[in-house]
């Protein structure tokens, strides 16, 4: 893997990986909105010409249908396969090189022109290169110190300063989101679980904002499966905090046939996501999330790969799930890659932590710091579960998001896919969040079937 170690990266080199508290000098800070991005990313475009220098994204208009694809006149410039790959290898990820392995016959990458479609408001750029010369880690990386809402570390000094990067990214405010989870067995079936999620910053809490009470919360978050029906009514709410020294995570739990509310403490880590028919972990939702405590985390640098973007067909609404399923992984004619920088974080686990993977890559979109692909590895350094998270620019909210997701396991041949196209109001933008919306009393009555 050849990466990148230019002027940008040279600090984060130099720093150890275990949480060092510093912040960027005003100088470097000055970077933000010149020579790189407001957001951190290198503004210019690579030598070959064909990663494009940022211009500022796609213009926020909250009258446009996010989901149009603007792009829908454009073809592949080409399509890497299992006979080509080794010629595209410098820009895969090693998940990518064992999916072709696992699926030669359909297993595929159409790469489309790269577009930089990543563009967030003024407020959002002010408070990121205020982060910049505030936010520090707390004890331990768990938590973060002195931070406004959003990305901390625009100039990451260690692997873990970017994770939390990858945490704290801009959502384009409170979300509402309903979703359904595809447990695809090697054999191509499937049960669909359809969940609700309603997450918000207490930043936008319209009601009942509580600045002692929240002073400590990162998000707020409830989770309600709408079905099957055995499963409607269950119901997960998440305090997330920023500082998890002071207060970790608080997560309860309601359970429709035991018409119970629970502390659900076991929510985290590697326990099993729900609906994920095994195929993915609790801190695999948004690819990562939670504590990075368990494990040692370093940049290696950066790399040009071809990712998952602007994935406007795939997003599509009304497509039925049966059509874009395939045995092994998603259709490829819904698939679109375009080449982008990505930060390469490796996440190692400590000795004497546990978990069920024992290290993992993670690949971040240098635009938006969400996180693109995962690799993870099991205890031995054996290749497992690739992952995969859809990029789609949402003009109206000028924010980034997921659109989707796939989780593969390279030893059962069975994928979780996580898509939306079904769902009558995937998307709801006039969502409003209140303070006692994410309260054990809503969860109860969240919960009612």
């Amino acid at each position: 893997m050849k990466l990148q170690t230019k002027s940008i990266l040279a600090l984060a080199l130099a720093v150890a990986a275990s949480g060092a508290m510093a912040k960027v000098s005003p100088q470097e800070a000055a970077k933000l909105g010149k020579e790189l991005t407001p957001m951190g990313a290198e503004k210019a475009g690579n030598k070959a010409g064909t990663i494009p220098a940022w211009t500022g994204g796609l213009k926020i208009d909250s009258s446009v249908d996010p989901l149009v694809n603007i792009f829908a006149n454009e073809k592949p410039l080409f399509t890497i396969t299992a006979q080509n790959v080794d010629k595209h290898k410098a820009n895969l990820t090693a998940g990518q090189i064992a999916l072709f392995a696992k699926y030669p016959e359909t297993y595929t990458i159409p790469v489309y022109k790269t577009h930089r479609t990543v563009g967030y408001p003024q407020k959002i750029y002010d408070k990121v290169k205020s982060n910049a010369t505030s936010a520090v880690l707390a004890e331990g990386g768990n938590g973060i110190l002195n931070f406004d809402e959003v990305t901390p570390f625009p100039i990451p000094q260690n692997g873990m300063e970017a994770i939390w990067n990858h945490t704290t990214r801009y959502r384009g405010g409170p979300t509402d989101v309903t979703y359904t989870k595809l447990a695809v067995q090697p054999n191509g079936s499937f049960v669909p679980v359809t969940i609700q999620a309603l997450a918000s910053h207490p930043n936008y809490v319209a009601e009942g904002f509580d600045a002692k009470k929240d002073d400590n919360i990162l998000a707020y978050y409830m989770q309600s499966v709408k079905a099957p029906a055995r499963l409607t009514g269950n119901v997960l709410l998440v305090h997330e905090t920023l500082d998890q020294i002071k207060q970790p995570r608080m997560a309860w739990t309601y359970n429709a046939g035991q018409r119970r509310v629970r502390r659900a403490p076991q929510v985290a880590y590697d326990a099993p996501s729900e609906g994920a028919g095994g195929m993915a972990t609790a801190d695999q939702t948004d690819m990562y999330n939670g504590s990075p405590t368990k494990y040692d985390w370093k940049i290696l640098g950066k790399k040009e790969v071809y990712i998952p973007y602007n994935g406007y067909k795939l997003a599509t609404p009304g497509e039925k799930y049966s059509d874009m399923l395939d045995k092994g992984h998603v259709k490829r004619d819904y698939m679109r890659y375009e080449l982008h920088r990505v930060w390469v974080v490796e996440a190692t686990l400590k000795a004497g932590e546990r978990h069920i993977y024992g290290k993992r890559t993670f690949f971040m979109d240098e635009d938006s710091w969400q996180i693109a692909l995962v690799d993870q590895y099991d205890s031995r350094g054996e290749l497992w579960r690739a992952s995969e998270n859809f990029a789609l620019h949402f003009q109206n909210q000028g924010a980034l998001l997921a659109s989707g997701s796939a989780h593969h396991d390279l030893l059962s041949g069975g994928y979780l896919a996580a898509l939306n196209n079904e769902e009558d109001e995937a998307y709801n933008f006039d969502y409003k969040p209140r303070r006692k919306d994410f309260t054990t009393s809503a969860l109860r009555r969240s919960g009612k079937r």
